[in-house]
Parts: structure tokens; C-alpha cells; sequence
């Protein structure tokens, strides 16, 4: 036979039994359709990461605390704190692949000024820290050098600080209160947005660190110390560089493990990424177990199909018809069944893609050759599963088939 008069065949014994051929193609469609919206989700949160952990900053190497150990467990990182103004003065003089270095001394305050009051963390931080995270200012300028040395009493807003203790108006030169210590405002922040963990980056205060250490936090210890590599190529031996000037800062013998974190950028995405890799796992358990769900109600309804026409096969046999012919058939119409389920699928994986951007925010975008390659496995599963029926219709006897009842 004929390719084109199997498919009009095939079209032609589905669209008789229309009820059943929409429940048949179902599961296909639940498969194809949530194998369509996993894409998009994924590719659309890892977009996102990818933008929030670039706004960080530029080729970013971050030095936290390491962890301590009690009865042999280990309390996680950060929970031992050794990092002080000392290891970011020696990277900053003897790292030769660290372009920038800053530490970052935090203390969080009530802020009072312009007839208001916000809660928000306050950085201290070195002049070198909006060059490390690449952060512009919208309206007057970020401290300088002297404001370092000199401990001076000033502060640039984030841009969410600036808009409720000022809102419509520039705080530029206005004064604010972080700890009951005045401090002059001198500049404001460009908005950044929210980072991959849903913070918000605007939210926050940055003074000279010599300031905060003395008059807001009075603590030896600092968060972290930011650096940024002189080139994306030269991050990961900036992270061993690093590691080896904390080691000897610490003084760390060759035994003992290291009591800080070095991550860089690429570390900092794959945790982040985390949750999307389990979510789309989880999205492809689905997928898979509704293709299979679908393909077997595939075999079965081509199996009963198979017994209702058994007399229409052994007419078709006894007319000239080969046992390929009978096979052919009926795994056509398997295919055509399974990919019109596809069909489907991909529609209504295309505008939930579309609603799940709408609802979240995320660009989900699905690349047509994704559609293609769903259609191609609907087909395939269409083969797999209408093979057998196909081949037992293809087996029967033509005389035994013309006296079923």
C-alpha cells in the first residue's frame, strides 16, 4: 500500500471512534505537554540564576568562614569565623591574579531619617567593592579612599532604603541615623533587583568598613571578603592563589584543613541551581510516566481494535493483501494516533509555558527544535507500543479471520 493511503486509512478509523481515540491519546498529551513546560521552567530559572549571579558582580571570588567541628560533626560552613581585616590587607598586597579586593564587614540597623524608620542591613566595605560587584551609583558618588582612612561618618543607600526613608526625593547630602550615629548620606545606589535566592540587593546600606567596625558592629571578625579575578580565565587559579595566601595568613600547617570557603561564580549558580535541577526531575518523572501510561492505553485500544476488525483483515488478506500490508496498517495508525496526541501536547505545553512566564515572571522560552524532538519521541512511543498489536494482526489466518463473529 500506498504511504498516503495507509494515513488516510489510519485517519479514517480514528476519527470513527472519537471519544475513545481523545482518551487513548491522553496520556500522551499529559506527557508531551509536561515535557514542554519542564523545558521551559528550567530553561527559564536558569536564565535567571544566570542574570541574578552575574549581577553580583564581575569574574567574583567570595572568601566566607569556614566550618568548625564538635564531638566529630560538623556544624556546616560559616560557623566558624576567623576572617579579619589583616587576610584582606595580605590578598590585597600579595594576590598577583586579584584584580580587587574588599572585606565586608555587616551589622544590621534601624534607620531614621527623613520623618521614617527602616530595618536594613549595613555593609562596611572598601572603595574596591563597587567595582567587585559592578554597582553603579544613580545620584552623587560612593565614598573614597580618605573616607576610609579617615573613618568617616558617610553611607550610600540602596535604592529600596532610599525610596522609603526619602521617598520622592533625592537623600543626596540629607542625613540618617544607623545606631543613633549620624551618618551624611553622599550617594545612592543603582537598583540591582533580587538575587537568585529572592533578596533583595536594594536593600541594604554600604559606609567605609573602618567606620562600621568601630562605631556600629565592634567586632574583630568580618562576614567576608570579596575579590574579582582580572579575567573570567584566570578565576579558578585566583580561587587556589587565594586559598594558599588564607592558608599562610592562618598559618595552617600541611595537615590541617582550611577554616575558610573559597567559591567563585560558578559555584555560586550550581547552588542555586539546585532546587530547579530537583524540579525538573521531578517534572520528568511525571512526563516520563505519563508517556508510558499513554503508550500502553495505545497498545490496548489497537489490541481491541485488532479483535473488531478481525473480519475486515482476513477480507483485506483474502483480496491480495500481505501479512506487511496488515502491519503497516495498523502501525500507521498506532503513529498517527500517538503523534496527534504530540500535536496536542505541544499546544497545551506551549501555553502553559506562556502562563507559567505570565504567573512568575521568568522568561520560559521553548526552542522549536525542543517541540520537534517531542513529537519525534510521541511518534516513537506511537512504534514502540503499536508494534504489537500490528504484528498480531498481521499474524492472523485469513480463513479463521473471515468466520470470526
Amino acid at each position: 500500500m500506498r504511504h498516503a493511503r495507509l494515513f488516510r486509512i489510519a485517519v479514517r478509523s480514528i476519527a470513527r471512534t472519537k471519544l475513545r481515540s481523545a482518551l487513548t491519546m491522553l496520556g500522551v498529551i499529559i506527557g508531551v505537554g509536561a515535557v514542554m513546560v519542564m523545558v521551559a521552567i528550567g530553561q527559564g530559572a536558569r536564565s535567571r540564576i544566570e542574570a541574578s549571579i552575574q549581577n553580583l558582580g564581575t569574574n567574583l571570588v567570595v572568601i566566607t568562614p569556614g566550618a568548625s567541628n564538635a564531638g566529630g560533626v560538623s556544624r556546616g560552613a560559616g560557623s566558624f569565623n576567623r576572617l579579619t581585616i589583616d587576610d584582606a590587607e595580605k590578598l590585597a598586597r600579595e594576590s598577583l591574579l586579584l584584580s580587587n579586593v574588599s572585606p565586608v564587614i555587616m551589622a544590621g540597623a534601624r534607620i531614621r531619617g527623613g520623618g521614617a524608620n527602616w530595618f536594613a542591613p549595613i555593609f562596611g566595605v572598601d572603595v574596591a567593592y563597587p567595582v567587585i560587584r559592578d554597582w553603579a551609583t544613580s545620584s552623587g558618588q560612593f565614598f573614597g579612599a580618605a573616607d576610609v582612612r579617615a573613618m568617616r561618618k558617610v553611607c550610600v543607600l540602596g535604592a529600596t532604603v532610599a525610596g522609603n526613608i526619602f521617598p520622592g526625593q533625592d537623600p543626596v547630602g540629607e542625613q540618617v541615623i544607623l545606631r543613633g550615629v549620624p551618618f551624611k548620606v553622599i550617594g545612592v545606589l543603582a537598583a540591582k533587583g533580587q538575587t537568585a535566592d529572592g533578596s533583595d540587593q536594594d536593600d541594604c546600606i554600604l559606609a567605609p568598613y573602618t567606620t562600621v567596625r568601630t562605631r556600629l558592629a565592634g567586632r574583630q571578625f568580618i562576614a567576608q571578603i570579596l575579590g574579582s579575578a582580572w579575567s573570567a580565565a584566570d578565576v579558578e587559579a585566583a580561587k587556589s592563589e587565594v586559598s594558599a595566601i588564607m592558608r599562610e595568613s592562618h598559618g595552617l600547617g600541611d595537615w590541617e584543613e582550611d577554616d575558610f570557603t573559597v567559591r567563585n561564580q560558578a559555584d555560586l549558580a550550581e547552588t542555586a541551581t539546585g532546587t530547579t535541577r530537583v524540579m525538573s526531575m521531578l517534572l520528568a518523572a511525571i512526563a516520563a510516566i505519563s508517556l508510558f501510561v499513554g503508550g500502553i492505553g495505545i497498545m490496548n485500544i489497537m489490541l481491541v481494535s485488532v479483535t473488531e476488525r478481525t473480519r475486515e483483515i482476513g477480507i483485506r488478506m483474502a483480496i491480495g493483501a500481505r501479512p506487511g500490508d496488515v502491519l503497516a496498517q495498523f502501525l500507521v495508525e498506532a503513529v498517527v494516533l500517538s503523534t496527534l496526541g504530540g500535536l496536542v501536547g505541544v499546544a497545551i505545553g506551549y501555553g502553559s509555558s506562556w502562563l507559567v512566564g505570565r504567573l512568575t515572571g521568568w522568561p520560559t522560552t521553548i526552542a522549536p527544535a525542543m517541540a520537534g524532538l517531542a513529537l519525534g519521541f510521541s511518534a516513537a512511543v506511537g512504534v514502540f507500543f503499536g508494534f504489537w498489536p500490528a504484528r498480531k494482526a498481521a499474524a492472523l489466518d485469513p480463513i479463521a479471520a473471515l468466520r470470526y463473529e
